[in-house]
Order: structure tokens, then sequence, then C-alpha cells
């Protein structure tokens, strides 16, 4: 007799992508299906993991829609959940080629601090490549402790 084949390891992430118009309308509509998401994963609304992983999809889904726009083109969220690391990654990818800026603004100067914002929450971010013309900007945010913790 055989032995049984080993059970398949449970799933230790969760995932979700989703298109939006490169509009203001959808870079809002992007930070609000992903606070929900991030809820429905056990990150609660108003929590300080969420409050960060919001304010990054809020910069870089604005980023996507100022800097990224290109007409007739969308940008796309992704967020991956690895609940045993205990870090959120966020993708927003748009078709457009040029990298973002990483310029320190004046200090007089109305915008130009999303980036710094996103380095302040985020453990770590950077920008790849996507599948199709443009770029990928991306950052990983702690939302709790690994397993076996600290």
């Amino acid at each position: 007799m055989t032995a049984p084949p080993p059970s398949p390891r449970a799933v230790d992430f969760h995932a979700f992508a989703q298109r939006f118009s490169a509009t203001r309308r959808g870079a809002r509509l992007a930070r609000f299906l992903a606070a929900h998401q991030l809820n429905v994963w056990g990150v609660p609304y108003g929590s300080s993991a969420a409050d960060g992983v919001l304010l990054v999809v809020a910069e870089l889904a604005a980023n996507a829609v100022l800097h990224g726009r290109v007409p007739g083109r969308d940008f796309a969220l992704v967020l991956v959940h690895r609940p045993g690391e205990g870090l959120l990654r966020v993708e927003v990818a748009d078709p457009h080629p040029a990298g973002p800026a990483r310029l320190v603004p004046d200090a007089d100067a109305e915008g130009g601090r999303g980036l710094l914002l996103v380095d302040a929450v985020a453990e770590r971010w950077g920008v790849g490549d996507r599948n199709g013309p443009g770029k990928t900007v991306w950052a990983e945010v702690r939302v709790g402790l690994r397993s076996g913790g600290r």
C-alpha cells in the first residue's frame, strides 16, 4: 500500500487586483476599495496599519492619474497581503514610461511631497516594469507582526 499524497499547503497570501479610470474619481475609488479589502483581510478601518496602506494607495493612485496618465488608458492597483510576513504590498501600474521624480520640493512648494510620505510610511518602495508599456510603482507596508512575532 502506498502513502497518501501530501496535503496541499494552505494559501499564505491574499491578492486584490483592479483597473481604474485614470481620473480623480478612479483614484478615489481605488482608495475606497482598498479600504474595504483591507478590512476583509482583517486590517480594520481606522487602524494605523490601514491608514498607512491607504496613504500609500492614495499617493500612488494620484501620481498615476496626474503624472502617469495616457489618454484612453487606465491604471491598475494590486494589493498582496502576506499575513505570515506582516507585510502588504501595494502596486500601482500606469502606461506612462517615465518614472517618478525623486526630488525634494522647495519648502514653500504646494505639492511634490507624495513620495516623501510613501517613503516615510513604507518599509521599502521602488519602480519596476509592467506587462506592456509603462511602469509599476510599488511599496511594502508593515501591517502586523510576523508569525511567531516580536
